[in-house]
């Protein structure tokens, strides 16, 4: 199976100069957990997870205030939509992460995470009647 058969095609973008409220609030509407952001003073296209949002929360910074593009991870891997899904498990296992940019023709197509991997890999669980 390959990354195309299991990424969101649902890509959040967002300017580096957005609030974290305001990433969290455009995340949570479309219930994602990573936005693609898009900086070409940084480099290009970097991502920002829930979990970059959350380790700022519990430092205490206000989300009001904090923005984007000082917890982005720019230093991204990317995946292409040709990749198997073990090659886009084995980036994230060595990286550390759990969302894959997906880039075709070098523009942001989609996004692979953990949990799409994992919807593909499990069996869909069957209920018996009762």
């Amino acid at each position: 199976m390959l990354v195309r058969d299991a990424m969101s095609t649902v890509v959040l973008t967002i300017g580096p100069d957005h609030t974290l409220r305001q990433a969290a609030a455009l995340m949570a509407a479309r219930r994602i957990g990573a936005a693609v952001v898009l900086d070409p003073d940084a480099g290009g296209i970097g991502i920002l997870t829930e979990r970059d949002i959350l380790n700022s929360v519990g430092l205490g910074q206000n989300p009001d205030a904090e923005r984007a593009h000082a917890h982005t991870t720019n230093d991204v891997v990317f995946a292409t939509p040709s990749w198997t899904l073990e090659e886009a498990a084995y980036a994230m296992a060595n990286g550390g992460f759990r969302h894959l940019i997906v880039l075709d023709g070098g523009e942001p197509t989609g996004i692979v995470s953990v949990r799409d991997i994992i919807r593909c890999w499990a069996p869909l669980r069957q209920h018996a009647p009762a």
